[in-house]
C-alpha cells in the first residue's frame, strides 16, 4: 500500500480541535513528576466531544486491521478512539481527569481523553457501533457492557527469569517431605535425557515448609531414600527464595564446608552434619550450572506470556545478577522487549565497588528496558526465620534473625550509590532491619535530593511504631507486596507473638505516616496477578474469604482502600521507577499502555474481584494480549 499523504487532514484537525477545544485533557508534552501532583480542572469545562473526537479520528490516517502471527486481531491503525456507552468506565489515574469516557491513540500514545457530549452532532451513528476498517475511516470502537478500561499494570517487585525456571518444576501446593520428592521424581520419569543420565542438575522451585503438616525443615535423606531421585544432583529453591534444599550428591560436592556463614545458615543436625539446606547467604556455597541463552529465552518467553494474560506491562526486577544483567542488555539490543523492565543491578559486598564505574542503562530498546537501581540484601526472610528481629522470635527464642550484611557495611556504601545517581532499593524484612536501613538512609540523604534518588525499601514487612512515621518524613518508598500478608498471616502470630504481629504489613499506617507505597508481587513466590494484590490489599483475606481474624480481614484496620491499591500498580511503580512522565496513567502525551478488564474492580463486591478477566493488555497502543 503506497503511502497517504495526509498532511491535509492534519492541517483541518489541528483547526477543528481549536474550534472544538477538545481538551478534557489536550495532547502536549507532560512534564515529569507533574503526573500526580496536577491540579483538578475547574469545572463546567468539560467538552462536548464527541465531535472533536470523530474529527480527531477523520484528521490521520488508518491503514488496514489484519491478524498476527499468534492469529489475535492487531490494531494497526495510527489512530483510534476507545469509548464506553455506559458512562465513564476509564479509570485513568490522571489528576484532572480520573474517569472519562474516551481515550483517543496516535501511534504509540495517548492523545486526548474525554466525555461524550449530549449535543454532539452524528452521536447516534457513532454509537450505533464500530466503523468498518477502510480507506479514510476512523476506528472508532467501544467496551463491551460492564468493560473498564486501567492504566497498564507494573509489578514493582519479582523476578523474572525465576519466574520461566519455575515452569521446569513448580513444587507449590505440597503438603509434605514426601509429596514434594514425588514431584521431583516425576518429573525426572517424564523427562528421558535427565532420566538416562544421573549426572544431569534437577532443579525446582516453590516448596514450603510452612504449609506441610509437619512444619519442618527437609533433608538430603528424604530424595536419597526414592530410588529414582538417589544418587542425582538435586537442587531445590524454597517458596520464598531464601532457601535451598540439596542432594548427598550436591553436598558431597561441596567438600569442606565453612563452619558459619556470615548473613546465612548451613542447617546441620544433631551430629553437626549438614542436611542438605541452605539459608540466605549460605546458598551462594551451592554451585549450579548457568542456563544457556536459549534457556533464557525460554524462560523470558513463559514470564511474559503469562504477564500480558494479567495485564502486566511492567515489571520492576528486585535483583539482576551478571548473568540476567548481561542477558536483558544483550535482548534490548538485538530486538523490541515485549514488557517494560526496571532492573536493579545485585550488589555483592565481597567485590569491588562499581557504582561509579558501570554505566546506567536509562530507556533503552525503546523505552523498554532501564538499569538505575541497586539491589542490596539487609536480611533474610520471616517465612525461614532470617528476618532480622529487635527481640527473639517467639516461636523460637534462641534467635534474632540476622542481619545478611553489616550495618557499617550498608552506612558506607549507601552513600558513595547515592553520590553516584543510583537509586538504593533495600530488601528489609525484619524491624531491626527495616530500623538500621533507615537509619542509613537518613544519615545518607541529609546530604541528597530525595526526589532525584528515590530510595526504596522492598518488603518493609516488619516496622517497629517509630519507624513507621520515618517513611513519610524521609521520602523512602515502600516496596511491599499485599499477597505476602495473606500468605503469612496464617504463621506470622506464631514467629512475632500477638504484640509486634501489629507492625507486621502496616500498609494504612504506613499510608497515614505520608510514606508513597508501590505494589508488587515477588512473583515467582507469590501469585502474578496484579489482581490477586488488588484484592488482598483491600481485603487482608485469602482467595475463599478467610483469616486469622475471621471473614472481616486480618487486621483489617490496615486494608487500603481500591483507589490505593490501583494506583498502588500504576502511578506508583512508575514515579519509582522514574517514569511518571511517560506511562502509570492515561495521559495524553504518555505511551498508550492501558488494560482492558471485564468488570469494574472498583466497585463490585470484594469477593467478585478475583473472578475479573483480562479482556485485552496493550502496549504502545497495540495488543500483546487479546483484542480492543
Amino acid at each position: 500500500m503506497p503511502p497517504v499523504d495526509d498532511s491535509h487532514l492534519r492541517k483541518r484537525s489541528t483547526a477543528l480541535e481549536k474550534v472544538l477545544h477538545f481538551n478534557d485533557k489536550a495532547a502536549a508534552p507532560v512534564p515529569t513528576h507533574a503526573a500526580s501532583h496536577t491540579s483538578p480542572t475547574p469545572s463546567g469545562r468539560l467538552p462536548k466531544v464527541l465531535l472533536g473526537l470523530v474529527s480527531l479520528a477523520l484528521s490521520s490516517y488508518f491503514a488496514y486491521t489484519k491478524f498476527s502471527s499468534l492469529g489475535q486481531p492487531d490494531l494497526l491503525s495510527e489512530s483510534y478512539a476507545l469509548c464506553s456507552r455506559e458512562g465513564a468506565q476509564i479509570y485513568t489515574l490522571d489528576a484532572q481527569n480520573p474517569r472519562v469516557q474516551c481515550l483517543v491513540v496516535h501511534g504509540s500514545k495517548f492523545t486526548s481523553i474525554g466525555s461524550l457530549a449530549h449535543a454532539a452532532p452524528m452521536k447516534d451513528q457513532v454509537l450505533s457501533g464500530w466503523r468498518e476498517t477502510t480507506p479514510g475511516q476512523p476506528h472508532v470502537r467501544f467496551l463491551k457492557p460492564g468493560q473498564i478500561v486501567v492504566p497498564g499494570l507494573s509489578d514493582s517487585h519479582a523476578h523474572i527469569l525465576e519466574y520461566g525456571a519455575t515452569k521446569q518444576m513448580p513444587l507449590e501446593g505440597t503438603s509434605s517431605v514426601a509429596e514434594t520428592v514425588e514431584r521431583v521424581r516425576a518429573y525426572i520419569e517424564a523427562d528421558p535425557d535427565i532420566f538416562e543420565d544421573k549426572t544431569k542438575f534437577v532443579e525446582g522451585w516453590g516448596w514450603d515448609h510452612t504449609k506441610w503438616l509437619l512444619e519442618e525443615w527437609p533433608t538430603y535423606h528424604a530424595l536419597e531414600a526414592d530410588p529414582v531421585v538417589a544418587g542425582r544432583p538435586v537442587v531445590l529453591q524454597s517458596k520464598d527464595g531464601h532457601a535451598l534444599w540439596v542432594s548427598l550428591a550436591v553436598l558431597e560436592s561441596l567438600r569442606s564446608l565453612p563452619a558459619e556463614v556470615e548473613g546465612g545458615v548451613i542447617v546441620r543436625d544433631s551430629c553437626g552434619k549438614p542436611t542438605g539446606v541452605f539459608l540466605d547467604n549460605a546458598q551462594d556455597l551451592v554451585i549450579r550450572p548457568e542456563p544457556t541463552y536459549k534457556q533464557l529465552q525460554k524462560r523470558f518467553a513463559a514470564t511474559v506470556k503469562d504477564a500480558h494474560s494479567v495485564g502486566l506491562t511492567a515489571v520492576h526486577d528486585a535483583g539482576f545478577n551478571p548473568m540476567s544483567l548481561e542477558f536483558f542488555r544483550r535482548e534490548a539490543k538485538s530486538t523490541t522487549l515485549p514488557i517494560r523492565i526496571y532492573g536493579m543491578k545485585y550488589f555483592d559486598e565481597t567485590a569491588a565497588y562499581w557504582g561509579d564505574s558501570f554505566e546506567k542503562i536509562v530507556r533503552a530498546g525503546n523505552d523498554r528496558l532501564s538499569v538505575r537501581g541497586v539491589k542490596i540484601f539487609a536480611d533474610g526472610a520471616l517465612r525461614s526465620g532470617g528476618a532480622a528481629l529487635y527481640e527473639p522470635y517467639h516461636d523460637n527464642p534462641e534467635t534474632r534473625g540476622f542481619m545478611r550484611i553489616a550495618p557499617e557495611t550498608l552506612n558506607e556504601v549507601i552513600p558513595k550509590f547515592m553520590k553516584d545517581g543510583w537509586q538504593v532499593n533495600v530488601h528489609a524484612i525484619g524491624d531491626r532491619a527495616n530500623g538500621v536501613v533507615l537509619d542509613a538512609f537518613e544519615a545518607a540523604l541529609a546530604k541528597a535530593n530525595v526526589t532525584a534518588l528515590r530510595p526504596r525499601l522492598e518488603h518493609a514487612q516488619i516496622l517497629a511504631q517509630k519507624d513507621m512515621a520515618r517513611f513519610g518524613d524521609l521520602g523512602v518508598i515502600a516496596s511491599v507486596q499485599p499477597t505476602h500478608a495473606i500468605s503469612d498471616m496464617w504463621f506470622a502470630e506464631d514467629r512475632l507473638g500477638p504484640e509486634r504481629v501489629k507492625g507486621l504489613y502496616a500498609f494504612r499506617s504506613i499510608i497515614d505516616h505520608g510514606a508513597r507505597i508501590t505494589l508488587g508481587s515477588d512473583f515467582p513466590v507469590e501469585d502474578m496477578n496484579p489482581l490477586a494484590g488488588f484484592y488482598a490489599a483491600i481485603t487482608r483475606v485469602s482467595p475463599d474469604g478467610k483469616s486469622p481474624h475471621g471473614p472481616g480481614g486480618w487486621f483489617p484496620e490496615q486494608r487500603m482502600t481500591r483507589e490505593e491499591a490501583l494506583k498502588g500498580m500504576t502511578l506508583d511503580p512508575a514515579y519509582a521507577s522514574f517514569t511518571e512522565d511517560i506511562i502509570g496513567s492515561i495521559t495524553p502525551g504518555k505511551l498508550a499502555d492501558y488494560v482492558v478488564l471485564s468488570q469494574d474492580i472498583m466497585t463490585v463486591p470484594a469477593d467478585r474481584v478475583l473472578s475479573t478477566s483480562v479482556v485485552a493488555t496493550v502496549m504502545d497502543g497495540k495488543p500483546v494480549y487479546g483484542t480492543v
